[in-house]
């Protein structure tokens, strides 16, 4: 969770010759028009990620005659539900519309750096790695001068999303610089197109955006990276307390995780089954969340991005409400797209977890096709005029005033 950096004017987004409004359709192949954000789903040596339907604006669901109906009410700007096993997106809503992610992207600053040492490592922290920590951020309250372990710094970056940690974790690493670059080229070989990687905290920064897809990416690639599933699905730890201002030691204190589905807390009740992963906050981006929980041998994703209602802690409400559609359509509902599409690398088969990581099933390639590769009736449920068949050029703007 971040504060406020500076803010990002949001480019203008649209689609051409698009299928918008209430559009039904036996396929959606060939039918991906472009975001006027300069992410054309069609241009050259670009690939439509995720199958055609996910590039279309709007809520994408394939429902079948027993079909559980999707949640009323829910007002995020973007939203993605996926099985974590095989890949198979149920629903979504503007799936790669970018968006800034606020500290969900911390999820892939963990799956870049979290392999990179031994969880028993002690560091010395230095002054100048805490110099770049941005104005306002969200911290664990690392202390220059002092001793911590990674798994120590590991539990500031999960649970008190501390900027501070992610920095000196960033440093040992190499440098800021040179982590970003890398979580860039991790986001590229998982296939998340729609990010740019600016800060690896997720302090807001000119030019950094993901998407609700991205992000299911980063979170599926997180469960099965060693020790992962141990950080988010902690609710409270303890932290080295450092020095008080006369240099004498101080004893370690609690720090509670601030995704309120894992805590239950501010009477938002802790989710059945909730694994984690990762809340984010910024005034630009808004409330975003990946939340992940498993029900039997059945995980499931879900990514909320900015909620317009207004409403008291509206991110969790959301994705609580599609956590539980997921679980009762997941078998009833067909595919509106994967998590493996466009992808230019395997995830991780058979991770490595430790003893207090929670039980994930992983592994498999996606076993359901698809909807833009055959078969199925598509609701594209969009705003704008109807088109059947040849689409209509229709342009969007987003909002550009930052919350």
């Amino acid at each position: 969770m971040t504060v406020s950096g500076p803010a990002r004017n949001p480019s203008t987004w649209s689609r051409a010759a698009v299928l918008t409004a209430v559009c039904l359709t036996v396929s959606c192949a060939g039918g991906g028009p472009a975001f006027a954000d300069g992410h054309d789903s069609h241009a050259p040596g670009r690939t439509a990620v995720g199958g055609a339907a996910l590039q279309r604006p709007g809520v994408q669901v394939l429902p079948r005659s027993d079909s559980p109906e999707l949640p009323a009410g829910l007002s995020a700007l973007s939203w993605l539900v996926a099985d974590a096993r095989t890949g198979q997106v149920l629903a979504a809503k503007n799936a790669h519309r970018p968006l800034p992610p606020a500290s969900t992207l911390k999820t892939l600053f963990a799956v870049t750096v979290l392999p990179r040492f031994a969880q028993e490592t002690v560091h010395t922290v230095t002054e100048e790695e805490l110099s770049g920590v941005g104005a306002g951020s969200s911290k664990v309250g690392v202390q220059a001068g002092e001793p911590y372990t990674v798994a120590d710094l590991w539990r500031g970056v999960f649970l008190s999303s501390g900027n501070d940690a992610v920095h000196v974790l960033a440093a040992m690493n190499g440098s800021v610089p040179t982590t970003v670059s890398q979580m860039q080229a991790k986001a590229e070989m998982l296939g998340a197109e729609d990010t740019e990687v600016v800060s690896p905290d997720g302090y807001d920064a000119p030019g950094q955006v993901s998407s609700a897809y991205d992000l299911a990416l980063f979170a599926r690639a997180g469960l099965a990276t060693p020790y992962f599933t141990g950080y988010t699905s902690t609710a409270t730890a303890m932290f080295p307390g450092g020095r008080n201002a006369q240099g004498r030691p101080l004893p370690p204190y609690q720090i509670q995780n601030t995704n309120r589905l894992l805590t239950g807390a501010d009477g938002v009740g802790t989710y059945p089954g909730i694994i984690g992963v990762k809340n984010g906050y910024t005034t630009n981006a808004g409330n975003t969340l990946i939340a992940a929980a498993q029900r039997g041998d059945r995980t499931l994703i879900v990514t909320v991005m900015n909620p317009q209602s207004g409403a008291s802690m509206a991110v969790y409400k959301e994705a609580g409400a599609l956590l539980n559609w997921g679980f009762e359509a997941a078998g009833v509902n067909g595919s509106v797209g994967t998590l493996n599409t466009g992808t230019r690398a395997t995830p991780a088969s058979a991770p490595h977890r430790p003893a207090d990581a929670a039980p994930v099933p992983l592994g498999a390639a996606a076993d359901t096709a698809s909807s833009a590769s055959g078969g199925g009736w598509v609701w594209s449920l969009g705003a704008g005029v109807l088109a059947l068949g040849a689409g209509t050029a229709v342009a969007r703007r987003r909002n550009s005033r930052a919350r």
